[in-house]
Parts: structure tokens; sequence; C-alpha cells
């Protein structure tokens, strides 16, 4: 008399029918649906224009700081200069006179599309010549500008003990 365990077949090699994947249908709507969720995802992520501007001004005043105290720690006047849509440091050397600084921190930086610097004013006053900064081993600049990307605009001011803020103009 055979004995057999309830559920299993008397037959080898067979195997009870079941799914052993996904068919087509099923993978193509969880990756139309992971798809979506990404865009969504991306589109609430990436930041507006108050944000994006507001990044790039604390990135500025950062870089203008650095400036200011490399100059007064090393002795050598720092320059900064922009053109609109990028701005650039220099440092004064006695052999050659004004050197663009290609690396580091006070590398030339191009702004994002639509982006502008205006409105530079030193010491209260319109300086000649565009928009540059010198800073000097001596002391700090009281300075202000703005920044502008759409709608949205910020100010930096620089008080004369080197203090940097940045807000919204009223």
């Amino acid at each position: 008399m055979p004995i057999s365990v309830p559920g299993t077949s008397s037959r080898r090699g067979f195997t009870p029918p079941h799914k052993c994947g996904f068919t087509l249908v099923e993978l193509l709507v969880v990756l139309l649906v992971m798809g979506l969720a990404a865009g969504l995802i991306g589109t609430l992520a990436r930041p507006g224009e108050r944000a994006l501007l507001r990044v790039e001004a604390e990135r500025l005043a950062q870089l203008l700081d650095l400036a200011a105290v490399e100059s007064r720690l090393t002795g050598k006047p720092i320059a900064w200069t922009a053109d609109g849509a990028r701005y650039q440091f220099w440092r004064w050397r006695d052999d050659a006179g004004w050197i663009e600084a290609r690396d580091g921190p006070l590398r030339t930086r191009d702004l994002p599309p639509g982006m502008a610097v205006s409105g530079l004013r030193i010491e209260a006053m319109q300086p000649p010549g565009g928009l540059r900064l010198e800073f000097g081993a001596h002391g700090s600049l009281a300075y202000d500008f703005q920044m502008s990307l759409g709608q949205a605009r910020y100010s930096i001011d620089a008080s004369p003990i080197g203090e940097i803020r940045i807000h919204e103009p009223q």
C-alpha cells in the first residue's frame, strides 16, 4: 500500500502550477508609477527663484568675507569684480599687478542663468568704473549691492566693521 503525503503527487517530476513572476503589463505599470513619483519629487525638490538666489547671495557674501580676511592676513590687496552674469576675484602681485584668482574658493564663478549682480555702492557712493571692490590690508569697507533672479531680490550689505548681512530690500 503506497503512502503519500497529502498535496503531493505520486508522479515524479510533476510540480503544481504557480505564478512564477510578473506579467509585462504589471512591470510597465510599476515603471510608470515610479517615473511619475520621481518626476513629482524632482519638481517639488527643485528650489524656487527666491531659494536659489538666497543660496547664491550667501555664497557670495561668504567669499567676499574670505577675500577681506585674506587681504588683512597677507597684507596684499584683493579685488572683486562682477559683470552681471559672473564675478571674479583678483590678487595683487608686486611683480605683475592684478592677477585673476583661477583656483581655490576665490575662483571665477558664473551665476545661474537669469541671475545678476547690480547697484554696487561703496561708502554710500557709486564707484567709478562699474562693479569693483578692493579689499586692503587695513580695515574693512562699507558696501552694498543687489542680486536678482526674476522677481526675487536680495541685498548684500557690509558694515565698516566687517559684518555682512543678506536681506530682502524694502
